[in-house]
């Protein structure tokens, strides 16, 4: 198997065919965020946090493959001030009130708002009025939370294969539903990856909230990409 030699933001790095620019940038030590990508799942492009330059163009990292001699531009400036807006564009257009939220410590929105120093955010807050469903036996699903990462719609099944998630209606009117037949029988195991799994509180396995103390959490004892970043 050849490899395939490229560099991000002038560091010399190899990848094997058919590596996305994320994957390819993990194996070399480089932290490209995301949150829709999750190692396992098909990439979907889906939030643009992991764009980078390539040949003076932006491009979604999890989606685009590494070619040979490739130049990747990462951490420059205006891509840090870009993905910092999207982050605070997903604060604003939802209801986040990371104090209270059971996932604060382990949700990668609030990582990213602390790796980019999010104080105010740039643009006006929207108050959207989004329900909360609680009327399932094993979760909770908080709407209002949700960043439509479509996680959830890629990666919780019925034993039968069946999507338990999916994603309704389209623009800023789209929202996650979830196939409540399916979602009856949900065990307690296929609850607890699908909370795992979303990267921020909007899946809440019931009974469960807190069982780790704050200050205790993931992201309260080191910084979001800390495990992947090398000199």
């Amino acid at each position: 198997m050849s490899t395939i030699q490229f560099t991000i933001d002038g560091k010399q790095c190899t990848a094997k065919p058919g590596q996305t620019i994320v994957e390819a940038a993990k194996q070399n030590g480089v932290y490209i965020p995301t949150l829709c990508h999750f190692e396992g799942l098909k990439p979907a492009g889906v939030c643009r946090i992991c764009t980078v330059k390539v040949g003076g163009r932006n491009m979604a990292a999890c989606t685009t493959p590494v070619a040979d001699g490739m130049v990747v531009e990462n951490k420059t400036a205006e891509l840090e001030d870009y993905r910092k807006a999207i982050v605070e564009m997903l604060f604003v257009e939802g209801n986040h009130m990371c104090p209270t939220c059971e996932k604060s410590g382990n949700c990668e929105l609030q990582a990213l708002a602390y790796r980019y120093m999010m104080m105010v955010p740039r643009f006006p807050f929207l108050f959207p009025k989004r329900e909360l469903d609680a009327s399932l036996p094993k979760i909770v699903i908080e709407r209002n939370r949700c960043v439509q990462c479509l996680r959830c719609v890629r990666a919780i099944t019925a034993p039968d294969g069946k999507r338990i998630f999916g994603i309704v209606k389209r623009g800023g009117h789209a929202k996650i539903n979830v196939d409540r037949e399916l979602a009856q029988s949900m065990s307690d195991e296929l609850a607890q990856k699908a909370m795992d799994l979303c990267p921020v509180g909007s899946i809440l396995k019931k009974e469960v909230g807190f069982a780790v103390p704050i200050g205790k959490r993931k992201f309260d004892t080191k910084p979001i990409g800390s495990d992947i970043e090398r000199a």
